[in-house]
């Protein structure tokens, strides 16, 4: 048996019945338990190639190979920092052994943790990871149900334009300034952030987000408006690099003391950054922006991500809102003489 240390992790190597060499973690600090995760290793790839059984996969293996296939991902890291989480319980367990018994200790441990609506989220990588391990790389027959607290359906957060500049006003400069350019453009926090001045044409009145900057891997164009046009004007000559500085520095985090003090005194409930964006996308619904283009704009990935602001332009429903509206007698009188004439 070869079981070796990697830091504090015990590892396995040794060759398997098919001649294949195995190399991998057995994600624990125990030897004992190292060394049963070998024998239930080994024993498993014997069963493979002698009875032809199907391998025995565990959950470690499931995460390496999600971890592989989902590297292009923008929240990768956050798939990590779940995987981290679900360790101590899900670790060298086999994935027909995942139960729904196991999957509600994990949901009630996390909801007293933290929320509900995080255990949601918690929840919800595991169960994609199962649902990929039975149905798109055949490793299980079934996956059990994953329990999944109920959830309000939250509404689009955006602000009118008295709101905005109000907001505005208690803001310090520099973050009002990129506030604003949030608001002209739709684009995210990070993409504000660290906009560089080789991303910007402003004689073209364009500005472009490149694939591994976009949350969906896809490049962005971006249109500047004339008031984007103006604030960017407004940082010619203020950094070399980023169009967005503070003090000379680049800016990297928004969500601060001065911004949660800017949305208290403007008297705004339940604001984030992120909001500025559906303020952005709400503005352009009501002003006839189809969905179709707003969705180009905005860098999404489906439709479906812009129909949450359908509801806020209803102006061409009108039309058959008057259709069930009583009809005057004189309306009626004169559709009574066309029946005659005709």
């Amino acid at each position: 048996m070869s079981l070796y240390k990697r830091g504090e992790v015990w590892w396995v190597r040794f060759t398997a019945p098919n001649g294949r060499c195995i190399r991998k973690s057995t994600g624990s600090v125990n030897k004992e338990a190292a060394r049963e995760y070998h024998d239930q290793l080994k024993a498993e790839l014997w069963r493979v190639k002698k009875l032809g059984e199907r391998p025995e996969y565990r959950w470690h293996d499931a995460v390496v190979k999600w971890l592989k296939e989902k590297d292009h991902k923008a929240s990768l890291e956050k798939d990590k920092e779940i995987f981290r989480w679900l360790d101590p319980y899900l670790r060298n367990r086999k994935l027909t052994e995942i139960k729904r018994e196991l999957l509600d200790e994990i949901a009630e441990a996390k909801a007293l943790q933290s929320s509900r609506q995080t255990a949601n989220r918690y929840l919800g990588q595991l169960r994609a990871v199962l649902r990929r391990a039975a149905y798109e790389w055949d490793w299980v027959d079934k996956v059990p149900k994953v329990p999944m607290y109920p959830g309000k359906v939250k509404r689009v957060r955006w602000l009118k334009r008295d709101e905005v500049d109000r907001l505005l006003s208690y803001l310090p400069t520099h973050q009002a300034v990129m506030a604003r350019f949030a608001l002209a453009t739709g684009l995210r926090q990070r993409n504000v952030c660290r906009l560089e001045w080789s991303q910007v044409d402003v004689a073209r009145r364009i500005a472009w987000i490149h694939p591994d900057q976009a949350k969906a891997r896809k490049a962005i164009g971006v249109a500047l408006n004339s008031e984007a046009i103006a604030v960017v004007r407004k940082q010619i000559g203020q950094h070399p690099q980023f169009v967005f500085t503070y003090e000379g520095q680049p800016v990297w985090q928004v969500n601060t003391k001065a911004w949660r003090k800017a949305v208290q005194k403007a008297g705004l409930v339940d604001f984030r950054w992120h909001d500025l964006r559906h303020t952005w996308a709400s503005w352009h619904v009501q002003a006839g922006t189809p969905l179709h283009i707003l969705q180009e704009m905005g860098g999404w990935e489906s439709p479906e991500m812009v129909q949450r602001y359908a509801h806020l332009s209803a102006e061409h429903l009108l039309a058959h809102a008057e259709n069930i509206v009583p009809k005057s007698q004189d309306t009626k009188r004169a559709q009574s003489r066309l029946i005659v004439i005709k």
